[in-house]
């Protein structure tokens, strides 16, 4: 299993980025897929996650309306679209899978919000 994230970087408060992980080495559209994040000195949380198929997706209140999570299961990619970013959502976002009962993580891709 390998889960690889891509598409962080620098951005100013209000701004947009959109995350992907590219997942192989499982069924990809057999699992729900998860983002979480993790902010210096903070524990992991949990950000969003979305069914197999996409058809249904949810979301932690700190990011609902600001955040979408999607999935192509054509091309075994997950996606966040992260708007309105503020200072707070600075963090290493990590995507996640569970399989078997193990979770499986990505490296993460670095998110910073700052003017």
């Amino acid at each position: 299993v390998q889960l690889v994230e891509s598409g962080g970087g620098l951005v100013q408060p209000g701004g947009s980025l959109r995350l992907a992980c590219a997942a192989s080495g499982f069924t990809f559209s057999n699992y729900g897929m998860r983002w979480y994040r993790q902010a210096p000195g903070k524990e992991r949380e949990f950000v969003a996650t979305i069914t197999s198929a996409g058809g249904s997706t949810t979301y932690s209140n700190s990011v609902k309306g600001r955040f979408t999570i999607s999935r192509d299961n054509t091309k075994n990619t997950v996606y966040l679209q992260m708007t309105s970013l503020k200072p707070e959502d600075t963090a290493v976002y990590y995507c996640n899978v569970i399989l078997r009962a193990y979770d499986y993580w990505g490296q993460g891709t670095q998110v910073t919000v700052s003017s």
